[in-house]
Formats: structure tokens, C-alpha cells, sequence
């Protein structure tokens, strides 16, 4: 891959993963995240590992992002308005940020010089030897994974359902969950003339 292009594709990483993370909408961020994703898997491809680059694209953008993308049109999710004056919730954001940015530097400093990293096997990114270690050495984490984004979908439509009313229902009978139902109360002095006499 050209240093130019890799530059080009880091960069869009970069900003559409902050997209993803300052963006008030929940459709806008979500779209923001798919962008983010197919750059990665372009990345990928361009480094020569063109398996994983396609399966990030297949998996991440064309499965789970779509399904994230449904479950928030289901759920008819609006833009969340400002934090405001919640100072607690920009005091613990702030304390996560920099302790996520801590541990970012501390790998970094870490980190192998590139004189010393190993060089990878030739089957290494293959369809063969990734469906080996998916199927054999992570089949577990791979079910386990599946499992609980189903569990998330089902729970979070779960909890967002609400029951209509019941129209055979009673005067002072509900249904369970929802709240009861008021009307605005109609004082004599807003009725029309005409009502007014008719009660009288």
C-alpha cells in the first residue's frame, strides 16, 4: 500500500471514529461507525491480510451494523439532548478518558522496536487457518459472542415495547405496565352556551 493512501485511510479513521463517539444522533453515529469499519478492512486489505479485511466488512458492517441500525429505527431512538449542568457525568467521562489515554501511552512505550518483531507465517490471515482457530481454539468466545449480542437485541426491544391500551378494558382497569390513561378535565365555565343549558 502507497504511504500516501495509508495516511489518507488513518486519517479517515481517526475522524469518523470521533463521528462515532460526538455525534448526538444514534443513526448518525451508527453510520459513522460503519464508515469506520469499512476503513479498517480497507486497511486490512491493503496490508495484505485480505481475508480479515473481508470479513470485517461481510461481519461487522453488512451484519451487525445493519442489525444495530434496525434495532434503533425499531426502537425509534431521537437525538439525546445536551448533558447540560450533570458536572458528574463530565467529571467520571473525564477521569475514563484519561485513564484510557494512560493506558494507550503505556503500551506504546511498551512496545517492541519494529527491528524486533517476529515475522508472521505465510498462512497467517487464511481462510484455513482462521476457520482452524475459530472453530477449534475460540469456539466458545465465538458462541458466547453470538449469544449475548442476541440477548442485547431481544432485551433492548424488550424494554422499549410498550403495550397499547386496552379498548374493552374497564373504567378503572389498565394494562399492566402502562401508565393510565388521563383526559384533560372540562371545567362548566370552558363548556359551549348551548351545553351549559342543556345541563341546566
Amino acid at each position: 500500500m502507497p504511504f500516501g493512501l495509508f495516511i489518507f485511510l488513518a486519517v479517515l479513521a481517526v475522524i469518523t471514529a470521533f463521528g462515532v463517539i460526538l455525534q448526538r444522533s444514534p443513526v448518525h453515529s451508527l453510520l459513522a461507525l460503519a464508515v469506520n469499519l469499512i476503513d479498517v478492512g480497507v486497511i486490512f486489505m491493503g496490508l495484505g491480510a485480505v481475508t480479515i479485511g473481508f470479513l470485517q466488512i461481510i461481519i461487522y458492517v453488512g451484519a451487525i451494523m445493519v442489525l444495530f441500525l434496525f434495532v434503533i429505527w425499531l426502537l425509534n431512538l431521537q437525538a439525546e439532548p445536551g448533558l447540560g449542568g450533570h458536572l458528574a457525568l463530565k467529571f467520571f467521562g473525564s477521569i475514563g478518558a484519561a485513564g484510557l489515554a494512560a493506558e494507550l501511552a503505556l503500551i506504546f512505550s511498551h512496545a517492541q522496536p519494529i527491528a524486533q518483531i517476529v515475522r508472521i507465517p505465510s498462512d497467517y490471515g487464511s481462510i484455513t487457518s482462521l476457520g482452524r482457530m475459530l472453530f477449534s481454539d475460540y469456539l466458545i468466545s465465538f458462541e458466547v459472542t453470538s449469544l449475548l449480542l442476541l440477548a442485547a437485541v431481544v432485551g433492548a426491544i424488550g424494554l422499549a415495547r410498550r403495550i397499547p391500551y386496552s379498548r374493552t378494558a374497564g373504567r378503572g382497569e389498565r394494562m399492566a405496565g402502562t401508565p393510565r390513561s388521563r383526559r384533560p378535565r372540562v371545567y362548566p365555565e370552558q363548556q359551549p352556551r348551548e351545553v351549559r343549558k342543556a345541563v341546566s
